[in-house]
């Protein structure tokens, strides 16, 4: 049992369990946006707690040396951050910050 409680007050495994909060959490945020608007959608925060999430368990990952965790996380970020990139880029967008 001993074991067991080491393992989980260890920093490095609190940090992991951290990281997929925070990547967990970005589904939430996208299940209550879309039931606010009654239909599917994905807010900018969403790819802002993949972003987060993904850094912090790539982290988590390196110093696991989990190389299929290593690569899962970096090739997801490279989607996270071009989606974040197509938003930002997109005319609505553009017009909401341009109406300030």
């Amino acid at each position: 049992m001993n074991t067991i409680l080491a393992t989980f007050l260890d920093p490095w495994v609190l940090f992991g369990f951290a990281a997929q909060g925070v990547f967990f959490t970005r589904f939430l945020v996208q299940w209550i946006a879309s039931e606010r608007a009654g239909e599917i959608r994905v807010p900018v925060a969403f790819w802002y707690l993949s972003i987060i999430g993904a850094v912090m368990i790539f982290v988590y990952a390196m110093r696991q040396q989990d190389i299929v965790f290593i690569f899962g996380q970096a090739l997801a970020l490279v989607m996270y951050v071009r989606n974040l990139m197509i938003y930002y880029k997109s005319p609505a967008v553009n017009k909401n910050n341009n109406d300030n």
